[in-house]
């Protein structure tokens, strides 16, 4: 209650208290992130973020997209049906920060990708509600992507194809339609088998799979021919980045069993404090010292999350959807399976075409999707 008005004073005052700014947004970031739901209140905040954008807070943009990303996944009913006290709506908001930065000049790449992923999370959490809003979507990647083909850094493009990857697991149908009716589906999943080689970070591989997965759930003879016809290709670009991810997750850090019981002996001879004793204790220490110097250095964001908490490479650890709660293999291999049950024939003919290496490594995502359910 302290802390809101402050907010939105700073947000709603023509650039006024800019220097307070990127705290405010920080304070804004969890205030929208660790509430199960936003209350209408900070709500307000919304409009006032894009005015601060639109007007005289561009540069701000890496700081604005958390809040707004929470906004979207916390409360997407809210989202969609809201608007600002001049009737403007919540969505279209997002939309024109989007557009704008994309054909902003002053626009860096990675503010850019930062913007793109509004689309991402829109996508994601909005499931049924944007159907009207994929034209828009795809009016701005696939132009952006046209500008990106001859880039020899292909990071702008890799987050191109996470929206359309997220708009694949949307509805399929609709952005495959979407793809045809520019006549672009052939150049899209070319580019994107190829940039799929330079994909780094967990989130992108993940989309890429749930999103070219998708795919399969529509009718073999419903897909466009040229879709139809590189299914082999796409489902081998599919395993493939699915294999890398299984083989990284298995070769991530495990705990420690041993740590955990050397701590579990160590509490079974605590019999807790003494009635003259301090409850704190050395970690508790340092952790109100640190929170003390809060307010002469530091921000609160970077104490809380870390050093590099808004740096561009670090996006994928913070970004939270439905979709944290699907697992890729089993996706894959439930859709998959599906298929072949629908279309035996078919599908039969497709796996013919796939490399032996690809049908084997096929069988081994099938069986650790079998032992991830289990």
């Amino acid at each position: 209650p302290q802390l809101l008005p402050l907010i939105i004073k700073i947000l709603g005052n023509d650039g006024e208290y800019i220097e307070y700014l990127e705290h405010a947004l920080d304070i804004l970031t969890f205030l929208t992130y660790f509430p199960d739901e936003i209350s209408l209140e900070v709500w307000q905040t919304f409009p006032l973020i894009y005015s601060a954008f639109d007007q005289w807070a561009y540069d701000y943009l890496n700081l604005m997209v958390p809040p707004l990303e929470n906004f979207i996944g916390k409360s997407p009913q809210q989202f969609i049906t809201g608007s600002s006290q001049g009737n403007e709506k919540y969505i279209d908001y997002v939309f024109s920060i989007v557009s704008k930065t994309i054909t902003e000049e002053r626009a860096t790449e990675s503010d850019i990708r930062k913007a793109l992923s509004l689309y991402t999370s829109v996508l994601n959490n909005c499931t049924g509600m944007v159907d009207a809003y994929l034209p828009i979507i795809n009016d701005i990647v696939l132009a952006k992507l046209g500008q990106q083909v001859n880039q020899d850094v292909p990071l702008t493009r890799i987050a191109i194809f996470q929206v359309i990857a997220s708009a694949l697991y949307y509805n399929p149908q609709l952005q495959l339609a979407e793809l045809e009716k520019r006549g672009v589906t052939q150049q899209v999943f070319t580019q994107w088998i190829k940039d799929s080689e330079s994909m780094e970070r967990w989130l992108a591989k993940k989309l890429t799979v749930l999103g070219l997965s998708s795919i399969l759930r529509l009718p073999v003879n419903s897909l466009p021919p040229v879709v139809s016809g590189s299914i082999p290709q796409l489902l081998t670009c599919v395993v493939t980045i699915a294999m890398k991810m299984n083989e990284e997750g298995e070769t991530a850090p495990k705990d420690n069993d041993a740590d955990i019981k050397e701590d579990e002996d160590v509490d079974e001879d605590f019999e807790g404090f003494g009635e003259d004793e301090d409850v704190t204790n050395a970690g508790d220490e340092a952790y109100i010292d640190a929170l003390k110097k809060l307010g002469t250095s530091g921000d609160m964001a970077q104490f809380l999350i870390g050093d590099d908490w808004m740096d561009d490479d670090d996006d994928d650890d913070y970004y939270v959807s439905p979709l944290d709660d699907i697992d890729q293999t089993i996706f894959f291999s439930e859709t998959l399976n599906a298929a072949f049950q629908r279309e035996p024939e078919a599908y039969q003919q497709i796996q013919a075409a796939l490399p032996s290496d690809i049908v084997s490594s096929c069988q081994h995502l099938f069986t650790a999707a079998e032992s991830q359910r289990s």
